[in-house]
């Protein structure tokens, strides 16, 4: 069966850096026997100060985060999911854009977050991603080693659906790599991934930031492997309980996806219900 990488990051401010953890992290993934590595969001620049982060933000061509892990791909014979890279778009505006990398390092999928996280919360933690990224319009699936691989980014979790898109798509396996807050992490990260698991009878494999990162910010960590039937296979743990960067495995069973959609049909009992 194949085998899935989870990579938990604390990404900084520095580019080069977060690609040299990435391109480590993608031979430890291959010397375990993955056949993928996952990342999380905004694996190659977490910084809140947008005038310092806009002079290290490229375009898909001059992103060193991209070439390297590409390079690495080649090298490794390993497939990469970049959970999100921040990427100058040609309009001059940020995308909040997953790759999806194959063993010759050839770009398979582009997915741009959907959702844009515009929040105030009542830690007092006040985000406007929108003030700085234009939103994607395109849901995006795309074949893998470990099947049909569905792509989400972080608060697109909160939107079943988009899950419900990819259920019908008949994905295998869910990405949702994501920097959630601490607050949000503790109330709802492990009931929504579940529960997208259970939606779309398939995998859910988030990849997570973790801890405290060089702009100031906290993330919550937890990365998670998720089965269809929402059991929790995998999780890396947070900065509440000891969890740190680093990476781990997870098998993935096709016949598990097929013991599921058999016991519970949901995607094929679906009804539209008439507004």
């Amino acid at each position: 069966m194949p085998r899935a990488a989870l990579l938990q990051m604390t990404s900084g401010i520095d580019p080069e850096a977060n690609a040299a953890t990435i391109v480590s992290a993608m031979a430890e993934a291959r010397a375990g026997g993955a056949a993928m590595l996952f990342t999380p969001e905004m694996s190659g620049l977490l910084d809140r100060k947008r005038d310092r982060a806009g002079a290290a933000i490229r375009s898909e061509a001059q992103d060193v985060v991209l070439a390297a892990v590409r390079e690495a791909a080649r090298r490794e014979g390993l497939w990469v999911h970049l959970g999100s890279l921040a990427i100058a778009r040609e309009d001059g505006k940020w995308a909040n854009r997953a790759f999806v990398i194959d063993a010759e390092g050839a770009v398979r999928a582009r997915y741009d977050k959907l959702h844009m996280f515009d929040v105030d919360l009542a830690s007092g933690e006040s985000w406007r991603e929108s003030n700085a990224y234009t939103a994607g319009d395109a849901v995006a699936t795309v074949e893998t080693p470990l099947g049909r691989l569905g792509l989400a980014i972080c608060y697109d979790v909160r939107f079943p659906g988009l899950f419900e898109a990819l259920g019908q798509a008949r994905c295998d396996v869910i990405a949702i790599p994501a920097a959630f807050t601490v607050p949000t992490g503790k109330a709802h990260w492990h009931l929504l991934q579940r529960a997208r698991a259970v939606e779309a009878s398939a995998y859910v494999l988030s990849a997570a930031q973790v801890g405290v990162h060089a702009d100031g910010r906290e993330t919550y960590g937890h990365s998670l492997a998720v089965d269809p039937w929402g059991e929790v296979l995998l999780d890396m743990g947070g900065a509440d309980d000891g969890g740190r960067a680093g990476v781990s495995f997870v098998d993935i069973e096709p016949a598990r996806i097929a013991e599921v959609r058999a016991q519970l049909p949901s995607l094929a009992n679906r009804r539209i219900i008439a507004k």
